[in-house]
């Protein structure tokens, strides 16, 4: 027999998705089994596992310790699960790298990802943001991991925002959601391009290429895209530009704005050059986020703005540096 009493971190979801969390390796048939025979119960209760959980409650799982040992992945006894010291487990050789944290507090923190990291693992042994956030934060609780509630390009850099507890994993990815956050990026595209303004069209993915097609009109399989476009700086060869990200889409940013003619620079998938020897990836970089009015636990965001500094492989181009140089003369950056 196993009791586990419900957190903070646990409360305000169904219990059968916790369930999930838990008993990972258990298949839901038979989850859903254990729970229409009363070998699992909530505060002592029959439970049918759409009931969400509240902070206090006491779920009992009458299970062999065999059981719960084959189904939890060898963590039953735990009263939490810790990712420290167990480099290992994640795929780590040695220490994990240290994360760039531009802000924390109880309940989140903001990232910046370096170009070259995965957001999230494209196969099982990658190694990625997640991984490095699980070990940063020392793991999490029965039936609760730390995550991150957005998602960059392997190879576009930027700020990333983690959310170490449940209320911050679900407040951020709802805002997110809503499109409440402000998301602008800093991207230098060929091309001058003069005027600044807001463009709609719709996306569609060809998953065998991992390539995205931009269209005029809605059509089936497609996706409404908003993408808004402002140049800071330019030499009439190249323009630094700053982008607001209305909807995140999937290449939504290198491909629109390569369909309206300035693709981005080192971007070669979707006709970008690559100017010098120093430029080994699409110059894009997630540069600032601004919340919205906030209460409560996120009062402490409320109307910020957060921003990462452009990283140094921006600055390895001679022709790039100048456009940054000249957009900061100007105050635009």
């Amino acid at each position: 027999m196993k009791e586990i009493r419900i957190g903070k971190n646990q409360c305000g979801q169904r219990l059968d998705k916790f369930l999930q969390k838990y008993l990972s390796k258990a298949p839901k048939s038979f989850l859903y089994k254990m729970l229409r025979k009363k070998n699992i119960k909530r505060n002592g209760r029959r439970a049918e596992g759409s009931e969400i959980l509240c902070e206090g409650d006491v779920l009992t799982l009458f299970l062999s310790d065999a059981t719960l040992e084959k189904f939890s992945g060898g963590r039953s006894g735990a009263g939490a699960v810790r990712f420290q010291g167990e480099g290992e487990a994640l795929g780590f050789r040695g220490e994990a790298p240290t994360l760039d944290i531009l802000y924390e507090n109880a309940h989140i923190a903001l990232i910046n990802k370096p170009a070259g990291m995965l957001s999230q693992k494209a196969t099982a042994g990658d190694v990625s943001l997640v991984e490095y956030f699980l070990e940063y934060t020392g793991g999490g609780e029965i039936g609760f991991r730390p995550g991150i509630c957005n998602r960059l390009d392997r190879n576009t850099s930027g700020i990333v925002i983690g959310g170490k507890t449940l209320s911050g994993l679900q407040c951020m990815s709802e805002l997110l959601r809503e499109r409440r956050i402000e998301k602008y990026y800093l991207a230098v595209v060929q091309g001058d391009m003069q005027k600044k303004g807001i463009w709609q069209a719709w996306l569609k993915k060809d998953k065998k290429t991992n390539k995205v097609e931009i269209l005029g009109q809605d059509t089936p399989g497609a996706s409404y895209i908003k993408t808004g476009y402002e140049p800071l700086a330019s030499d009439g060869i190249n323009t630094l530009v700053r982008i607001r990200l209305y909807t995140g889409k999937t290449h939504q940013i290198r491909s629109h704005i390569a369909n309206l003619g300035h693709p981005i620079l080192g971007d070669q998938k979707y006709g970008g050059r690559i100017a010098g020897s120093h430029i080994k990836r699409q110059l894009l970089h997630a540069y600032e986020l601004k919340f919205p009015l906030l209460k409560g636990d996120f009062a402490d965001l409320s109307e910020k703005v957060f921003r990462a500094e452009l990283p140094k492989d921006f600055y390895k181009e001679n022709r790039v540096e100048q456009l940054i140089k000249k957009a900061r003369k100007d105050e635009k950056l």
